[in-house]
């Protein structure tokens, strides 16, 4: 039962005086600190939860900005609030980059020296601190909940607490000790946050904390600046290694099942002359903690590891998360590439699948519960998490819709020009039923009694023991595929495994079976697809990431990304603790000229403008005087009303398109990439319905387009370029389907 507030830690005046917190006071307290002139959705709930000291439930994606809301509270109310969060380094991290942004933060952790651990006592006692972070086994120790108690805490935010629950998929015992706070804290507010939960998972962090009517307020799941691409795996060291060379010069992160797995990677990448260290809980903590030191100094380029990794690091520019192998779970798949673009700008998460990854986990899981004595219902829990990754992962539906879904929200657009499915990059086989019924042929021909290995060996035509001794090199399907790549043909098996056209047992080592589908591939009855890594990797770009760019000077933004790094190893804190990129890109567009114009830029507080402002407009005033550019680029308009959806680059193309400008003419006007005018144009289309695109696409080329479109219809792109062979660009089948969207196919070139 809860316990009646007393009047000198949470009065009814105190909640009332809370209420009457106007929001331009939060938004002024947001801005002077860390240079937001806004606040995302439910920030503000969140923070008001905080100042009122009522319980909550806070669910937003990585990158959602859910550490504002335990922030800004005791900013505001001037006391000192505690934050429970799992791993040292992260703590490190988070105070790094608040104390630089001007906000009395601290840690307390095993790694200080106890005169450090005195001096943050001293300066808790005299309250100069507004956080103090924490480990849940440091927090639960008698003397430490003493302290705090003295201290007069009145509010606890806990960090990550999907750690809480054994339905999560992150589970940590040491988390559940938590609920012990409420019994000595009676009085005090409890604000649970974290990136990723079900309902069932929300449930459990409720009733494990005792959370007593807690306002839940849980986020949009979807990431629309994330890229989701999954591929087969073929060759996951050549595969990574053409993935990181899409991304020179930017921060990688690569998840491996295995110790092992990363070292071998790591190690080729070395090899392959990429500045790449491995990193899991094998490792010392001392060489851990200098390798995720030199990942966030900029002075290592990609870390390789296993989930041990995932939430040590508060880096907000990643701009690629490779999964070598297929996660556990949609909850550590959504955790992981969540560390990606955490700025709000564009980044790609890329996985390498195999329905052996599925196989791996099963043996992995029933291991686990052998060795640590698991409850069946864990187990099981754990199992059917797998089985949602897989469907997931071998699904052909929009990643972004398909991720939503799980989380029990809804998606409205039909097409979400941010993964692999609808940038129609999956390359299917056009010869897929031949084969399926070929490979098929050989698991009945082995007598269902053999694995995936050996079948494809027979297939082949190899002269293995194993062939020999049971004159499967008799049989009529020996060979049959002969001249195949073995590693192709086995993720072609697998996926024919994972869309039940074939069956396989459990176990360790498990066998390939007919499945009741079978049959129908082999009369011709059931439709057969299979996908192949797209040729030449993936090249399309998709909208975020030129919209992100509009009006940016690339030079400029290189040389202060240069300046970032120097000035952060100066103050020893990582190099997104100074400025991030989404703050660089901006002051590259706007190039200020004085103090006054650098406050403008989304993310520039009144203490950053001050300690790096003068050097960081040096450098601008510099770029200006080489390049004979003027300072002081006037920022675009926010689009206007009942546009939603449509960047201020959009609209302002518009005007030049209702007066018939050539798209190289606007694109000449407007200093953008002829590829971002082309989108452009496609969104006017759509939104005005011009009676003709004929100022833009010859006649001849759109009579090209829609009789494709006849035969393989307009959903998606790539389909009509195949079938046009390549005779028409991207951009010109992408205008000319806006406008047989836009005009419902009635209107003919010509405007007739």
């Amino acid at each position: 039962m809860a316990t009646a507030p007393s009047t000198s830690r949470r009065s009814p005046g105190c909640r009332t005086e809370a209420r009457n917190i106007s929001t331009s006071i939060i938004l002024k307290a947001v801005e002077r600190i860390w240079g937001f002139r806004e606040l995302r959705p439910l920030q503000e709930e969140a923070i008001r939860a905080g100042l009122e000291q009522r319980d909550s439930l806070v669910v937003l994606p990585t990158g959602g900005g859910k550490s504002l809301c335990y922030q800004v509270p005791p900013l505001i109310a001037d006391r000192t609030d505690v934050v429970v969060s799992p791993l040292i380094s992260l703590m490190k991290d988070q105070v790094d980059a608040l104390r630089a942004a001007g906000y009395p933060a601290a840690a307390v952790n095993s790694t200080m020296s106890a005169e450090e651990r005195r001096e943050v006592s001293r300066r808790m006692k005299r309250g100069d601190l507004r956080l103090l972070f924490v480990a849940p086994e440091r927090l639960m120790n008698e003397g430490f909940l003493k302290f705090l108690d003295e201290a007069g805490v009145r509010a606890f935010a806990i960090d990550e607490a999907h750690c809480i629950s054994q339905w999560g998929h992150d589970f940590r015992p040491e988390y559940r000790r938590l609920a012990e706070l409420r019994r000595r804290f009676p009085e005090a507010s409890f604000h649970a946050c974290t990136a990723t939960a079900t309902q069932r998972v929300r449930e459990d962090i409720i009733e494990q904390l005792r959370l007593r009517e807690p306002n839940v307020l849980v986020g949009n799941f979807d990431r629309p600046n994330l890229v989701y691409r999954i591929v087969p795996r073929l060759d996951a060291n050549v595969q990574s290694l053409e993935v990181i060379q899409r991304h020179a010069g930017e921060p990688v992160i690569i998840y491996c099942i295995s110790r092992k797995d990363t070292e071998h990677l790591a190690g080729y990448l070395k090899a392959m002359k990429v500045n790449a260290a491995a990193y899991h809980a094998g490792m010392t903590g001392e060489d851990r903690r200098r390798v995720q030191e030199d990942f966030a100094q900029d002075r290592v380029q990609v870390v390789v590891a296993t989930v041990a990794f995932g939430m040590g690091i508060d880096r907000s520019n990643v701009r690629c998360v490779i999964h070598t192998a297929m996660p556990k779970s949609i909850e550590h798949y959504q955790q992981e590439t969540g560390r990606a673009g955490r700025d709000g700008l564009e980044a790609e998460c890329i996985m390498f699948y195999s329905q052996s990854d599925v196989m791996r986990w099963e043996g992995l899981i029933a291991r686990s519960a052998e060795e640590a004595a698991k409850p069946a219902e864990v187990i099981t829990a754990m199992t059917e998490l797998l089985g949602y990754m897989q469907r997931f992962a071998a699904g052909s539906a929009c990643r972004h819709r398909s991720l939503v879904e799980y989380f029990g929200q809804g998606c409205e657009k039909s097409d979400c020009g941010a993964c692999d499915v609808c940038l129609s990059e999956l390359d299917t086989l056009p010869d897929a039923q031949v084969i399926a019924q070929k490979i098929i042929s050989c698991v009945a021909r082995v007598g269902e009694r053999f694995g995936v290995g050996h079948v494809v060996d027979v297939l082949l035509g190899a002269n293995t023991d194993l062939i020999k001794r049971c004159r499967h090199d008799q049989l009529s399907v020996y060979g049959l595929l002969r001249g195949s790549e073995k590693k192709s043909l086995t993720n072609l098996t697998h996926q024919l495994i994972d869309q039940g056209l074939l069956g396989r047992t459990s176990g360790e080592r498990p066998v390939v079976k007919l499945s009741p589908r079978s049959r129908g591939v082999l009369r011709g009855e059931t439709p057969v697809t299979l996908v192949k890594p797209a040729v030449g990797g993936a090249t399309r770009r998709a909208r975020f990431d030129s919209e992100s760019w509009e009006g940016v000077d690339r030079d400029l933004f290189e040389t202060l990304r240069h300046l970032r790094a120097t000035v952060a190893g100066e103050h020893d804190v990582p190099a997104y603790a100074i400025f991030g990129d989404a703050s660089l890109r901006d002051m590259a567009r706007r190039r200020p000229g004085s103090l006054e114009a650098l406050r403008q830029v989304r993310g520039v507080g009144e203490q950053k403008c001050k300690d790096f402002g003068p050097r960081f407009l040096g450098a601008i005033a510099a770029h200006c005087r080489a390049k004979g550019l003027s300072p002081d680029v006037a920022a675009e308009p926010s689009p206007a009303p009942g546009r939603r959806g449509l960047t201020a680059g959009a609209l302002a193309s518009f005007d030049l398109f209702r007066r018939g400008d050539s798209i190289d003419r606007v694109a000449e006007t407007m200093n953008r990439a002829r590829s971002t005018v082309s989108g452009y144009l496609a969104q006017f289309i759509e939104a005005e319905e011009p009676e003709s695109i004929d100022p833009w696409v010859s006649p001849a080329q759109q009579r090209l387009v829609r009789e494709a479109i006849a035969r393989v219809g307009h959903e998606h792109l790539k389909p009509i370029f195949e079938d046009l062979q390549g005779k028409v660009e991207y951009d010109t089948i992408r205008i000319v389907t806006a406008f047989v969207r836009a005009s419902g196919g009635r209107k003919e070139p010509g405007g007739r």
